[in-house]
């Protein structure tokens, strides 16, 4: 990565070191490996960071991030890429990171041989949007200074009793389990807000847009499961899973059986670049095979274009 920084009349006086924790947003450890591993210059001379500057001096840094390639496989959708970090859509049935039975197949493995940082993770079934940056210093810039926001599309089982609401309801490790979490008193708050898009009568199944205040594990399965409207195909929460079974659904172990994974899908996210000041908004389209569970799938399409 390289930068140029012509030094503004607040910053006159102050040493370069300041300059890149705050405008720059380094961490002592980025600083540590720019004085060992990179480059520093004041106005075309080398400058250690302890140099102090004034105002119009020309400030320039580079990290050699050169031996970073993306490779761009088939069946990954590329939605956003730069210097700093890239946006896939990722499929269904692909884990993020590495896994003693995903080595060579994950998509962190897919993307490049080497060190990549995801900034958003989705689990194996979920589809979507996930951002990676290519670098720790990008990664922890991205963390703290972007304003993630994410919003997802799920297709639910029933009829909700509102078109729009909130879900405000403490999330926890249910005792005994690894994987379960479930709403209780003891848990962390947990916030999910929710509108109703379509509601299909002969599958008795609603497409849902959830939006995200909190990010706890599982948030939007745990708390559609616990106001009565599992994820279709959640083997875990819905309604023929074994850990939290209910007979209120028939005919959803076919419609589970027809999408064969958890229908979640990561469809926007919008933020602030902070390496440019750019707002962006990024989507992903609606999956095949979470439209192909509704009966009328051209009005669906009639309510995805007032999302998109």
């Amino acid at each position: 990565m390289k930068y140029e920084y012509i030094i503004p009349e607040k910053d006159d006086g102050r040493e370069i070191v300041r300059i890149l924790n705050t405008e720059f947003r380094m961490s002592r450890q980025m600083v540590k490996k720019l004085k060992f591993g990179g480059t520093v210059e004041l106005n075309g001379v080398h400058a250690t960071v302890r140099t102090r500057v004034k105002t119009g001096d020309k400030l320039f840094i580079e990290m050699d991030d050169s031996t970073l390639d993306i490779n761009h496989p088939e069946g990954i959708t590329f939605l956003y890429e730069d210097d700093m970090y890239l946006i896939v859509d990722k499929p269904s049935g692909i884990v993020t990171h590495p896994t003693h039975n995903h080595l060579d197949d994950s998509l962190l493995t897919m993307l490049s041989e080497g060190s990549l940082h995801p900034v958003i993770r989705l689990d194996r079934e979920t589809s979507g949007i996930i951002m990676i940056a290519k670098s720790g210093y990008a990664h922890n810039t991205l963390s703290q200074y972007a304003g993630l926001k994410k919003r997802y599309l799920a297709v639910c089982y029933g009829r909700f009793d509102n078109d729009s609401g909130t879900i405000d309801l403490p999330i926890a490790r249910r005792p005994g389990s690894v994987m379960i979490r479930e709403v209780s008193e003891d848990g962390k708050r947990s916030v999910t807000h929710y509108n109703v898009l379509f509601y299909d009568e002969s599958n008795n199944i609603s497409l849902v847009e959830f939006i995200l205040e909190t990010g706890r594990c599982h948030q939007i399965r745990v708390h559609s499961t616990h106001i009565g409207h599992p994820l279709a195909g959640d083997g875990l929460y819905g309604p023929n899973s074994i850990d939290n079974p209910s007979d209120r659904f028939p005919g959803s172990e076919e419609t589970d059986k027809k999408i064969g994974r958890c229908a979640l899908h990561a469809y926007r996210l919008s933020y602030t670049d902070p390496f440019n000041g750019k707002d962006m908004v990024i989507t992903a389209s609606l999956p095949d095979d979470m439209k192909g569970l509704f009966s009328s799938p051209e009005l669906i399409d009639e309510c995805l274009g007032k999302l998109y």
